[in-house]
C-alpha cells in the first residue's frame, strides 16, 4: 500500500514534540511532514496568509490527522483545519497524543474531542462520524508503538467512512 499524503493538525505550542513523534514514524508520505522551521514561519503570518497556506496544503492531501493534546480542541486553527477538511470531503481522523512524553519527559491530561464543536451540513456534530484513537496503554513507548501499528489503518478507515456532506 502506498503511503498516504496527510495533513497533520495539532497545537504547535504545546504539542509540537509529541506531534513530531507521530509525524516522523515513517507511516505516511514524506510530503506530509513539514520541518519545524516551516511551522515557525507559518505561525507568524497574517490570518489571511495562514488560511491560504492551510488551504493550499489541504488541497494536496487525502486526509487530515488531528493529533489531540490537552487543549487542542480550543485552538482556532485546528478548528479551521477540521472545517476545511470536511468542506473538501477529506478523510478525517483523530489520534490522542497526551500520553506520549514531551521533550521534558512529561505526559499530560486527555483533551476534549475537537470534532464535537464542528457540525456537518446536516447540523450533526462531526464527532458522530470521526474516529478518535486513544491507546489503552499508559506508558509512552507502548502508546507510540500502538499509534505506529494503527495509524495507516486509521487513515484508510477515515478515507472509507467520511462524514456525509
Amino acid at each position: 500500500m502506498a503511503k498516504r499524503q496527510v495533513f497533520f493538525s495539532f497545537e504547535y505550542g504545546k504539542d509540537a514534540w509529541r506531534a513530531s513523534q507521530v509525524r516522523n514514524m515513517g507511516k505516511v508520505s514524506d510530503s506530509s511532514t513539514f520541518s519545524d522551521n516551516d511551522w515557525e514561519e507559518v505561525k507568524n503570518k497574517s490570518d489571511k496568509e495562514i488560511k491560504a497556506w492551510i488551504d493550499d496544503q489541504m488541497a494536496k492531501r487525502s486526509c487530515i490527522v488531528v493529533l489531540i493534546g490537552k487543549t487542542t480542541s480550543t485552538r482556532k486553527w485546528v478548528k479551521y483545519e477540521i472545517e476545511k477538511a470536511y468542506e473538501l470531503n477529506k478523510g478525517i481522523v483523530g489520534i490522542y497524543i497526551h500520553k506520549l512524553k514531551d521533550e521534558g519527559g512529561n505526559q499530560t491530561d486527555k483533551g476534549a474531542n475537537p470534532f464535537y464543536s464542528v457540525y456537518t451540513n446536516d447540523g450533526e456534530r462531526l464527532s458522530k462520524y470521526v474516529t478518535c484513537f486513544d491507546s489503552n496503554y499508559q506508558t509512552s513507548k507502548y502508546v507510540y508503538d500502538e499509534i505506529s501499528d494503527n495509524i495507516e489503518d486509521l487513515i484508510e478507515d477515515a478515507l472509507s467512512n467520511k462524514a456525509p456532506q
